[in-house]
């Protein structure tokens, strides 16, 4: 399977990116994930995809409810596809602290227990916290990944709060907890990608997502990483996947451009490597153009 580690459904219209000022809702986004995109010849699609809110759409405002009741508000919607799309949605639960911590962990166990979530994300730029001066606010729900087998997915690349070494004391205050670089350091205003590199060459719980990274450098940092450090994820919407499909397949080219990586350790990146770390079953890629065409099709492909 193909499986997109970073997607952002909505029913709203995104506070903060605003798009064309239309919701992005989950079906639109099925509709994208189906593709089909040409990796090595054959079509593929992405079979599954970690949804969480548009980060603008978590934060407080007037007329919201507060604590446990106001997180359940932005995360319903989630949790609504999680249950109709069980197939192809994973839920990822967006803990922001300022909704209360203890309340936040609480949720974050609820919506393990009621709708399977294998993920949370942290954004400590949209929500307004230094993760490395703020420990207490974040280890009631790192206590909960670290009981539910939860990874965590951080938001980075830009200051002032999402440098990624600003998340070494937590990661290492957590070493049974497996951490995903988001963005692989980069985004708006800022390049990490050498920071993130080196957290997970350095720390056995970390792992960097693969979508906005420059293309030579994921050649460069996939020569030298182990190959469980790279996990595939596209920050869909605003980004299109199929370009970072492309990016990541280009590592089966030759040197330069890419490193000769064969399809197995293709498929490793592309979904086997976030598989093994949410306990899902792994899979080989399609050996013929046959075979490709038959895992096209399911229950939820070509949803309108």
């Amino acid at each position: 399977m193909i499986i997109d580690t970073h997607l952002h459904p909505t029913n709203l219209v995104d506070e903060a990116w605003r798009h064309t000022g239309e919701p992005f809702n989950g079906e639109r986004m099925l509709k994208m994930m189906d593709g089909p995109y040409m990796i090595n010849g054959k079509p593929r699609r992405i079979d599954m995809g970690f949804i969480q809110p548009p980060p603008g759409n978590t934060g407080y405002r007037d007329g919201n409810r507060r604590g446990r009741d106001g997180i359940r508000d932005y995360m319903a919607y989630i949790a609504e596809l999680c249950q109709k799309y069980p197939d192809r949605f994973i839920g990822n639960f967006t803990f922001n602290p300022r909704w209360g911590p203890e309340e936040g962990a609480l949720e974050l166990e609820f919506h393990v227990k009621e709708y399977g979530f294998k993920m949370l994300k942290l954004h400590a730029n949209m929500h307004g916290y230094r993760p490395d001066r703020a420990l207490d606010w974040l280890r009631p729900a790192m206590k909960m990944c670290a009981k539910y087998n939860i990874v965590v997915l951080i938001h980075t690349g830009d200051g002032p709060y999402t440098i990624p070494t600003q998340f070494y004391p937590i990661i290492r205050e957590f070493p049974m907890v497996n951490f995903i670089i988001g963005h692989f350091g980069i985004q708006t205003g800022g390049n990490y990608s050498f920071e993130a590199f080196w957290m997970a060459m350095d720390t056995p719980n970390v792992v960097c997502e693969s979508g906005w990274c420059f293309q030579s450098r994921i050649v460069e940092f996939a020569k030298q990483l182990p190959r469980n450090k790279i996990v595939f994820g596209t920050d869909t919407p605003p980004n299109e996947p199929g370009m970072w499909l492309r990016e990541l397949e280009v590592l089966c080219s030759p040197a330069p451009q890419g490193m000769g990586l064969d399809e197995d350790g293709l498929e490793d990146y592309m979904g086997n490597n976030i598989a093994r770390l949410i306990g899902l079953k792994t899979t080989p890629p399609p050996r013929t153009m046959e075979e490709a065409q038959a895992r096209l099709t399911d229950t939820y492909a070509g949803v309108k």
